[in-house]
């Protein structure tokens, strides 16, 4: 999967989440930029986007991230190519 692939299909998930369909994520986006992200929205995100590849995210692997890039990046390494 190319990383633009994801971060198109992780753009759609944000839009469903926060419900803005014209919402444009940024690789530097963190949750002190978007209004209604709080950490009840965090756990709904993380886990729409594991629905939305079929993957699994560590608890560890969560934590280290710092903004929507990192999170687009990790989503790129664990969907199998």
């Amino acid at each position: 999967m190319t990383r633009q692939e994801a971060t198109t299909r992780v753009q759609a998930v944000f839009r469903d989440i926060f419900d803005n369909e014209t919402m444009t994520i940024q690789d530097d986006m963190s949750a002190r930029d978007v209004e209604d992200w709080d950490s009840l929205t965090h756990v709904n995100l993380v886990a729409a986007i594991e629905k939305e590849f079929k993957i699994r995210f560590a608890l560890a692997e969560i934590q280290t991230l710092k903004n929507v890039g990192e999170m687009i990046d990790l989503v790129v390494r664990k969907v199998p190519a």
